[in-house]
């Protein structure tokens, strides 16, 4: 086990290094739709180029996807993205990506097992991608590949709290025969929590994952939730996002005290093939200076939504992208991207401080 020595999991609204994408192409499922995914894809990286670095993981070379997006985006977005070639099994960055803590000067890259959500789908090239991205990127490599855990299942208020949901982490295919308390404990010790809140409902229909937290309940500043919940009986959901909505309400924080809560819509729903597709506004993705948000061609509740995150994040440009291609494979913004935080600068006095006469290589995030 690591030991702590001030490591942390930030929270995502601190401040970013850079954002991972890993980009779709014609051998995933993708394929039938490749032109509509590429396009929300393309629109991801404008947005978060504008902002930050951004590095893309991709199957297709570098050379090809650079010239795509050079006659989408401008030479100063250009500028700040790095390629990395890589075989891929998919494009869900959150959930293969690394789960990165920071301390004064430092970072470090935590490396899980991803099986593909509980060994439904292959995994094998997307859980090996961190291995071999690991010598480009500036932190100290952590091998954490015998147990099974998905950025997407998690979320950190940077001060010692994780949520997390119990529909997911005690799911079969993942970290059987550890129980919950054993579970806990190890989620603590690696990263460097003081406690963890599970939740028991809010298994939206349509997701893969057995319940990510990042599908139904989001941490804000100043101890805010954000949450979704459905105002129509006749929703099949109805009743368990009802029953999340009651245990949000006894969630105390660690000064004890109860959580903001923000309610945000459920989407309408969206069927394609028979199927309902898990639409959800929880699934946004937090930038520097900006959030952006996952829309559904649903104007009234895209509009509500919208709003609602901004009231949490007044600091931030609300932007939406349309997600109704996304959540065809069954995630939605968030899903598809995975944040590296900026390591904490130690004072000038620290032995941990950063020397800023070192410079890095030009390769290296």
């Amino acid at each position: 086990m690591m030991e702590r020595n001030n490591y942390r999991l930030p929270a995502e609204w601190e401040r970013q290094d850079f954002m991972q994408l890993t980009w779709p192409h014609e051998n995933t499922d993708w394929a039938p739709i490749l032109d509509r995914i590429t396009e929300v894809y393309l629109n991801m990286a404008r947005e978060i180029a504008r902002r930050e670095r951004l590095l893309i993981v991709t199957q297709k070379s570098a050379d090809s996807l650079r010239a795509i997006l050079s006659e989408h985006l401008g030479d100063a977005e250009m500028a700040r993205i790095t390629f990395f070639e890589c075989d891929t099994n998919d494009t869900w960055a959150r959930d293969h990506g690394f789960i990165t803590l920071v301390s004064d000067g430092g970072k470090r890259l935590l490396d899980y097992c991803f099986n593909g959500w509980g060994m439904k789908f292959a995994a094998e090239k997307d859980n090996a991608i961190n291995t071999k991205l690991k010598e480009t990127l500036s932190g100290d490599y952590a091998d954490r590949l015998d147990f099974v855990l998905e950025g997407g299942s998690i979320e950190s208020d940077g001060c010692g709290t994780i949520i997390t949901t119990s529909q997911c982490l005690l799911a079969p295919n993942r970290n059987q025969p550890m129980t919950k308390e054993q579970i806990e404990a190890r989620l603590k010790a690696d990263l460097c929590a003081d406690r963890v809140l599970w939740l028991d409902y809010g298994n939206l229909v349509g997701d893969d994952t057995d319940g990510h937290i990042d599908t139904i309940v989001r941490l804000a500043p100043n101890d805010t939730l954000l949450y979704i919940a459905s105002d129509d009986p006749d929703d099949e959901q109805f009743e368990d996002f009802r029953c999340l909505e009651r245990q949000l309400k006894e969630l105390r924080t660690a000064s004890d005290e109860p959580y903001n809560l923000l309610r945000l819509p459920m989407p309408d729903a969206i069927i394609e093939d028979g199927e309902r597709l898990p639409a959800t506004y929880a699934n946004f993705v937090i930038l520097n200076g900006a959030v952006l948000v996952p829309t559904y061609g649903q104007p009234g509740k895209d509009a509500e939504a919208m709003r609602i995150i901004g009231g949490a994040f007044p600091d931030r440009e609300i932007i939406g992208i349309d997600s109704r291609a996304v959540i065809v494979q069954h995630g939605s913004l968030h899903c598809c991207t995975m944040q590296f935080p900026s390591p904490l600068e130690a004072p000038s006095d620290s032995p941990r401080g950063r020397d800023s006469s070192v410079k890095e290589p030009y390769n290296t995030l």
